[in-house]
């Protein structure tokens, strides 16, 4: 059987996989302040891709015209955050499958 280090540090992973994106792992590490920031940060960035996108398309005779294509030079500000975001969430995931490695 898993001993309460173990499980602690278990449920903290599983919660980081499934939930990084809406802050459930902050909120069960009872850092709600954190928990929130994250959801107001993932937020932000995924909808910033949304605002940011690329302009120009248009449609002629059902292909799209590529001469009027004009990337947005901003979209490396969530991009840049996105990467981010994404090698904290993977740093935290090895410290806690380290803290679960180190249980006893």
């Amino acid at each position: 059987m898993l001993r309460k280090n173990e499980k602690n540090a278990f449920l903290r992973l599983v919660f980081l996989t499934l939930g990084w994106g809406v802050g459930l792992d902050r909120f069960y590490e009872g850092d709600n302040k954190g928990g929130i920031f994250s959801l107001i940060g993932w937020g932000a960035v995924i909808m910033s891709f949304g605002y940011l996108k690329c302009s120009g398309y248009e449609y002629i005779d059902g292909v799209k015209n590529y001469a009027d294509y004009s990337p947005n030079a901003w979209i490396i500000l969530p991009t840049v955050a996105g990467i981010y975001g994404v090698v904290l969430v993977v740093r935290k995931a090895f410290r806690l499958a380290k803290q679960f490695e180190n249980a006893e």
